[in-house]
């Protein structure tokens, strides 16, 4: 049978604890212990001088031991709580005799010493209940066994622990400014420039530091852990299984164990519903709207691509890369600008309008007809690519529609009516039309075409000094102006789509062309 790793690790945890030792300063033992992650994540001891990773299921309490050997000693304990608050507490047992230090020198086992103070409350030295990154600190703390307990009673949750009884020396996470504030020194509509206080850690003690500015727009951040818990969220993963409902009790065989429960063994997998149901909870992760950029040591950067008129949140950490330990500045946040309001054009009855859009851009035209009109008619000729059209009418849509060359659009009139017109370019490059609004029905501006606009050019008559083409006549008596142009092999229906401008009329046509 072929086990996952965590759980070997639960079966060896025993054997691991009778014979560990507590972590002291001897350098060698110190490193081979800063090496050993397993040794860190299984056990109970706290290292001096190291940060640890834990995990809290919610409403399960977790404790760490470790040893104070000598009374006056400094101390210094740092707990940072990730996604959730935490409530922790420090408490000191005095070491027994034999582990004074008058003995062998060697520390007793671990748990040969926790069995001792089961018992015994010991004395309660600090406690703090929250999501802050807390510090206990004792410039003179006394020998003993001390003990960190946490619990979560919110969620499962992520923390870090750091404790170390040299912390003068240590010093492995970046010290704030004596103004630790993050300011913002420019605000745009799309942009926001950001700028603080170089750490003293780095110019002062030339340690390697940089910088990580991270942008979200729910709240600020208090550590990094935080944020990388954040950016990782994936509550269907983590959400519990209700059995009964997402899988029978002790059948795990969706999870690659096999089943020592008997009411399991003619279950060889999930019943299809639940499965897809607890895939679909696993697989299903939500987006998270969150972004962390690190900059190296530069202490001014600029946030690009923001949404006009909205409310963003930013946080500055300084990280330490020799320790990869982090100390957050203080975060604020900024809206940016609205958007530019556009003037809207008023378009006159029976007057024909020229628009020019930017790529992607959005042109406003009202249009106020008189008072007793009975029909308005809207006509658009759009010169290049294709435009969007909508028409409101007092607030409510009337139409929407996508143009390309001509159109003409007519809706049932209104008393005291106000009609918004709102234009939207093409995604390919400017926009340029005409468009004329009228309550008028024998104001036509455009001549009617034929549905085939298609021009045919005759093989049959064509010599190496002409060609003869043809197109379909229209209804009303009409001028026709033709046109032509010297064009290279490569020239494709694209670039002559790109280069007509289909509104430009004889006036603005070079005479060698006609």
């Amino acid at each position: 049978m072929k086990l996952c790793p965590w759980y070997i690790a639960l079966i060896l945890l025993p054997v691991c604890l009778q014979s560990q030792k507590l972590p002291t300063r001897d350098e060698e033992l110190f490193q081979m212990q800063i090496r050993d992650k397993a040794l860190f994540h299984d056990s109970s001891v706290i290292p001096d001088g190291a940060e640890i990773s834990g995990y809290l299921f919610r409403d399960n309490p977790k404790r760490y031991f470790f040893v104070v050997e000598e009374d006056n000693t400094p101390l210094s304990v740092i707990v940072t709580p990730c996604d959730a608050p935490l409530e922790w507490k420090l408490t000191l047992q005095e070491l027994p005799e034999e582990a004074s230090g008058e003995g062998s020198g060697e520390p007793e086992p671990l748990e040969e010493q926790k069995q001792q103070i089961v018992n015994e409350e010991g004395t309660e030295l600090f406690s703090y209940k929250g999501n802050d990154v807390e510090y206990f600190v004792s410039s003179s703390s006394p020998s003993g066994l001390y003990q960190l307990e946490l619990i979560s009673t919110e969620k499962d949750t992520h923390f870090k622990v750091y404790a170390t009884t040299t912390p003068e020396s240590d010093q492995p996470y970046p010290e704030l400014p004596y103004d630790p504030r993050v300011d913002v020194t420019s605000l745009g509509r799309t942009t926001v420039t950001l700028a603080w206080k170089p750490t003293p850690t780095s110019s002062v003690m030339k340690q390697p530091i940089q910088y990580c500015v991270v942008i979200n727009k729910e709240h600020n951040f208090k550590s990094i852990c935080a944020v990388e818990a954040k950016m990782n969220a994936d509550d269907a993963f983590m959400m519990v299984p209700k059995p009964g409902i997402d899988f029978n009790p002790f059948d795990f065989a969706h999870f690659g164990f096999q089943s020592d429960n008997n009411a399991g063994k003619d279950r060889n997998f999930m019943p299809k519903a639940s499965s897809s149901k607890l895939l679909r909870q696993i697989t299903t992760k939500p987006k998270v709207d969150i972004q962390k950029v690190c900059i190296g040591n530069k202490n001014i950067f600029t946030v690009s691509d923001l949404k006009p008129d909205t409310q963003y949140y930013f946080d500055v950490f300084a990280v330490n890369a020799a320790t990869n330990m982090s100390t957050a500045y203080v975060g604020t946040f900024a809206r940016t600008k609205e958007e530019a309001k556009q003037k809207t054009v008023e378009l006159k009855d029976g007057k024909v309008t020229d628009v020019f859009i930017k790529r992607k851009g959005t042109k406003f035209l009202r249009f106020s007809p008189v008072s007793s009109h009975q029909k308005v008619t809207f006509s658009v000729h759009s010169c290049l690519d294709a435009i969007q059209i909508q028409v409101r009418r007092d607030g409510k849509l009337l139409l929407s529609h996508s143009v390309e060359g001509v159109r003409q659009f007519q809706l049932r009139g209104k008393p005291k009516a106000k009609y918004l017109i709102r234009l939207k370019g093409s995604k390919k490059g400017a926009s340029m039309l005409k468009i004329l609004a009228t309550s008028k029905f024998n104001k036509q501006p455009f001549p009617s075409l034929p549905e085939d606009t298609r021009i045919k050019a005759f093989d049959k008559l064509r010599t190496c000094s002409s060609v003869t083409v043809a197109w379909l006549g229209t209804q009303e008596r009409n001028k026709f102006c033709v046109y032509k142009k010297e064009v290279d092999d490569d020239y494709t229906e694209e670039h002559k789509k790109r280069e007509q401008n289909q509104c430009l009329g004889p006036d603005t046509r070079k005479k060698k062309k006609k």
